[in-house]
């Protein structure tokens, strides 16, 4: 297994790279989710009044590099909808399957994408370990271990090809922490895999997002390919 870490040349500001609809949309949502986050326990109480710094910057570093149009996305255990509805107004060319076992939350982000006139998500009530779908990625907010994610994207995953500019098809995660033994855990599962760890700090310019990373799992390129 290769384990790299990749450190951006410059920061990097996501806000500035949307149009004024998105930014609406983002404003709309970051509202919907303070209003409907305490009633269901989408989110941290104690974080809402943060939300667009610690939830919507924190997942629009997915936007550091393209998702190719016609793209289908994976959310695992999508919680209040991150990062899926900040992932579906930046790339509303992609389709992004919200997925929880939640079925309150399931029903407030379903009806928060409805709100936001979201038609690239479709929410699904589901355990990640039962839902059957096809995927170019899975994305998620620390809702499982690695090795967990990789499992639960293997089942689903099929090929993409490459597109300059955009991310290699795999998995798209944040994590925190010390990931010594997540990553040995992964490698036990499966030793080819390539990991990538963006820190987040360097990407977003935002000392919050300290010893927090995004972290991009590929597969290892085949000898013949």
């Amino acid at each position: 297994m290769k384990v790299s870490r990749e450190t951006p040349n410059a920061v990097w500001n996501p806000w500035e790279w949307l149009t004024h609809q998105q930014r609406a949309q983002l404003e709309q949502y970051a509202q919907l989710l303070q209003a409907l986050g305490q009633r269901h326990n989408l989110v941290s109480r104690e974080t809402l009044p943060e939300v667009r710094r610690r939830h919507l910057l924190h997942c629009l570093a997915l936007a550091w590099r393209a998702f190719p149009p016609g793209s289908v996305v994976v959310d695992w255990g999508t919680g209040g909808g991150l990062p899926a509805i900040p992932l579906a107004i930046a790339f509303p060319d992609i389709t992004v399957h919200a997925v929880d076992a939640v079925q309150k939350k399931v029903l407030a982000v379903r009806t928060m994408a409805r709100r936001l006139g979201l038609n690239n998500v479709q929410v699904h009530h589901a355990r990640a370990e039962a839902w059957s779908g096809a995927v170019h990625y899975s994305v998620s907010r620390a809702a499982a271990p690695l090795a967990k994610l990789w499992q639960w994207h293997r089942r689903v995953a099929r090929p993409h090809a490459p597109v300059p500019g955009a991310w290699q098809a795999g998995v798209l995660t944040f994590k925190g922490g010390d990931l010594t033994a997540e990553l040995a855990a992964l490698e036990r599962l499966d030793a080819q895999v390539t990991v990538s760890l963006i820190p987040l700090a360097a990407l977003l310019g935002d000392s919050y997002f300290a010893d927090k990373y995004l972290v991009h799992l590929t597969p290892e390129p085949s000898l013949d390919a």
